[in-house]
C-alpha cells in the first residue's frame, strides 16, 4: 500500500465522523439567534465533536476488527450528539 492509498483510506475511515461534526455544530446556527453563554467557538465544537467521533470509530474497529458496522454508526450518532449537547452548553438553559 503506498502512502497515497494509505492517506485516502484514513481519510475515509473518519469521514462520518467529520460530517456528524460539522453537521451538528453548523446546522442549529442556522435556527438560533443568540451564541449561549460560556459554549466554545464554533470550531472548538467540532474538534470536540470529531475527536469524539474518531474514538467511537477506532473503538468500533477495535470490537468488531473492521471498519462500517452499523453499531458503531449507531454509537458514533448517540456519542457525537451527547458531546455536541455538552460542548454547546445544552444543559444550562
Amino acid at each position: 500500500m503506498t502512502a497515497t492509498e494509505l492517506l485516502v483510506h484514513l481519510l475515509n475511515f473518519v469521514a462520518p465522523a467529520l460530517f456528524i461534526a460539522l453537521l451538528l455544530t453548523l446546522v442549529p446556527r442556522l435556527f438560533r439567534r443568540a451564541k449561549r453563554a460560556g459554549a466554545p467557538a464554533w470550531w472548538v465544537q467540532v474538534a470536540i465533536v470529531f475527536a469524539a467521533g474518531v474514538a467511537v470509530l477506532a473503538g468500533g474497529l477495535a470490537w468488531f476488527g473492521h471498519d462500517g458496522q452499523m453499531a458503531t454508526y449507531a454509537a458514533l450518532v448517540v456519542v457525537c450528539g451527547t458531546a455536541q449537547w455538552l460542548a454547546g452548553r445544552g444543559f444550562s438553559r
